[in-house]
């Protein structure tokens, strides 16, 4: 157990966040769920002065990396039952099978290459836009953001870098459910999506995603925030809650807000994964896509893929704090020594 123990101990002396739940802030809200990135750190004046957002846009770029490399082949499972379940009847089991026919054990990984490509920029941008609007509702520069405020300027900061970057968003799920040989790279990728649908095809799902922002973030921080609440106040001997809480927490918390907003990243999917042609003119609608579903498959059909977006929640978390951890360290005993 020498992980609790002496390497904690030594990470925080070199770090200036004294507080076990602002290193987790990070993993909370960007490694978990990919519907959208809303709620970024908080840094103090003290570490914006620092070199500490550069440490910690680092450390989130590869513990992201990292996390979602790890459990990549239950993201990927998740796309194909939201896609392809209602028509294959995919369920877990029968979901790895057709993966590993299909392409073998590489195909598991297939699509996180690009997963991994836009978590550097999503990141950057989201904590810029984030730090920008912040300034917008606090008026009074010698007082912090309230829980409003940051959610406000979270939710704002998350729809503007999900903008950004949401044609890498498309790419990704049209390499995860590619076919093997159908595209030889992201660039192919990208130039038969443009060449055969036009350059509006980029955004499809773009409005149910941005939907599902609001809601997931305002459960999750709520829900997280009353769960942590209850336990200090129910331990007020507890200083800070420890490592297992917090993750208990995120990971109730989260849970929650995907069981809300999931639905709307099932309608994202499937409207990402259809390949409709620039001079066609039968195009598939949010509206029209929840219509079917919810004829066709019942309220099951809109929760097809959450198992196993569920299941790699916890070890996502566990990755990610630990790989957060140990580049934060590797990078401040760096900076001493120089």
């Amino acid at each position: 157990m020498r992980y609790v123990g002496n390497d904690q101990n030594e990470y925080f002396s070199l770090s200036p966040i004294d507080n076990i739940g602002d290193v987790l802030n990070h993993w909370r809200f960007s490694t978990l769920v990919d519907i959208g990135d809303v709620v970024p750190e908080d840094f103090s004046k003290e570490e914006t002065r620092t070199d500490m957002i550069y440490r910690n846009l680092l450390a989130g770029a590869v513990a992201g990396a990292v996390s979602r490399t790890c459990t990549a082949p239950f993201d990927r499972l998740k796309t194909v039952m939201q896609a392809l379940g209602s028509r294959k009847q995919i369920e877990i089991i029968g979901g790895f099978k057709y993966m590993l026919q299909e392409g073998g054990v590489t195909s598991l990984w297939r699509g996180n290459g690009m997963n991994v490509l836009k978590i550097a920029p999503e990141v950057a941008l989201r904590f810029t836009f984030y730090e920008e609007i912040k300034t917008i509702f606090i008026k009074d520069k010698n007082r912090e953001a309230n829980v409003l405020e940051r959610f406000l300027s979270g939710s704002i900061a998350g729809g503007l870098a999900q903008s950004f970057i949401y044609p890498l968003e498309l790419l990704k799920t049209r390499m995860v459910l590619r076919r093997t040989g159908e595209y030889s790279s992201i660039f192919d990728c990208a130039k038969k999506i443009l060449k055969n649908e036009g350059i509006r095809a980029f955004y499809k799902g773009y409005i149910p995603n941005m939907l599902g922002i609001l809601p997931y973030a305002g459960i999750d921080l709520t829900i997280y925030e009353t769960l942590k609440r209850f336990y200090m106040k129910e331990n007020k001997m507890v200083e800070n809650p420890s490592v297992p809480i917090l993750l208990l927490c995120g990971t109730c918390s989260t849970i929650c807000g995907q069981l809300v907003s999931y639905p709307l990243a099932l309608i994202r999917t499937r409207l990402q994964a259809q390949e409709v042609p620039m001079n066609s003119i039968e195009r598939d609608t949010m509206i029209k896509l929840i219509k079917r579903i919810w004829l066709n498959e019942g309220l099951r059909g809109l929760y097809r893929g959450l198992l196993p977006n569920i299941i790699k929640v916890v070890p996502a978390v566990s990755i990610s704090y630990v790989v957060y951890e140990k580049v934060k360290k590797k990078s401040s005993q760096l900076d001493t020594k120089s």
